[in-house]
């Protein structure tokens, strides 16, 4: 009997050193569990900072990159750099309304159409069409005006993305492009002319419907024909044209315009004489359309998106909405554009070659 209680004991004070063992082991399972959580947490925030360093070394090389050409702006100081000149707009319009220029605009686009870059989805490359805008960029028609995007120097009056966007593109190979064929000697306007609203930092101010307002007067009691798209509906839903006298349509198809430009151009050369003034929006093809008008004599104005930057300008949110019933290449599915039967505008078309 003395020998089974001592087993007892024994086997009882063996459980509890097994028991403190089963605690001492826990305690440092724990301990490890804490310290493997503590790592793991400083390795995401680890992770978290080298990313934010990353984004913010992407961001500070694009600021650096592009901040000699905006601090050693010609305008404001003299530099080497390459700066083409330009007159304000206020000049342009006024060459437009009183002087009856035409408007050609050329955009990035435009230009990387001219050096054989496949960059929009609404013109594919074509040879043809590169070598004419290198022909009108390099024009001196007295009455066309050429315009370029104002985006070599200072940014001061773009808003953040905007300027975001020019420090991306305008890369050393793009500047020396530009140089390959924008004469240095002509004095441009600027493309952003009919851009007036979105792009800027002042959206909010009374700047931007001042900056409609001129452009109305344009084609203030004017007739009108609009050389538009498929789907892009000028002035469709809104009061952009207005005043104009009388408005009629040549609509051109929503992509690859190009394709059928010479039918398009000879339908506008026919009906000159039903117009005083054509305003164009098809594409690339606007400006060397402007440029084939001007030398026969007629008055053109590429105007680009014009429509959507006022549609913008109404939603009145400073950026880019979707616009139901128009074509819009800015915004994610604006190229699905849903059917719209407007009388007035169905009215309007005088020739359509989509």
């Amino acid at each position: 009997m003395n020998d089974y209680k001592e087993r007892i004991l024994l086997l009882e004070e063996e459980n509890i050193h097994i028991k403190n063992q089963l605690k001492d082991t826990n305690d440092a399972l724990n301990r490890l569990c804490g310290a493997m959580k503590d790592i793991l947490t400083q390795l995401e925030q680890n992770i978290r900072r080298t990313e934010m360093l990353t984004l913010g070394y992407d961001r500070l090389n694009l600021i650096v990159r592009n901040m000699r050409y905006e601090w050693s702006d010609l305008r404001k100081c003299k530099q080497s750099f390459f700066y083409p000149r330009f007159r304000s707009d206020e000049e342009t319009l006024r060459m437009i309304t009183q002087e009856g220029k035409s408007l050609a605009r050329f955009g990035d686009g435009e230009f990387a159409i001219a050096f054989r870059i496949a960059r929009q989805k609404f013109q594919r490359p074509d040879e043809r069409l590169a070598e004419r805008i290198r022909q009108v960029l390099n024009s001196n028609h007295p009455d066309l005006l050429i315009a370029i995007a104002d985006h070599y120097g200072s940014l001061d009056e773009y808003n953040e993305q905007t300027v975001a966007g020019i420090r991306h593109y305008m890369t050393e190979e793009i500047r020396k492009q530009h140089r390959q064929i924008i004469p240095p000697d002509r004095i441009y306007s600027d493309t952003y002319i009919t851009r007036p609203y979105v792009i800027y930092r002042d959206a909010f101010t009374e700047n931007p419907g001042r900056r409609f307002e001129a452009l109305k007067k344009i084609w203030k009691g004017k007739r009108i024909i609009i050389v538009e798209g498929a789907q892009t509906r000028l002035g469709v839903g809104n009061d952009l044209f207005r005043e104009s006298a009388q408005l009629r349509r040549i609509i051109a198809p929503p992509t690859n315009s190009f394709d059928r430009y010479d039918e398009i151009l000879r339908e506008c050369l026919k009906r000159s004489g039903e117009a005083d003034l054509f305003i164009l929006a098809i594409g690339p093809s606007s400006g060397v359309l402007a440029h084939d008008l001007t030398v026969e004599g007629i008055q053109a104005v590429d105007v680009g998106h014009i429509d959507l930057e006022y549609e913008w300008f109404l939603a009145g949110k400073g950026v880019r909405v979707p616009v139901p019933g128009k074509y819009n290449n800015e915004v994610a599915g604006g190229a699905l554009v849903e059917p719209l039967y407007d009388p007035e505008y169905e009215a309007s078309v005088v020739a359509s070659y989509v």
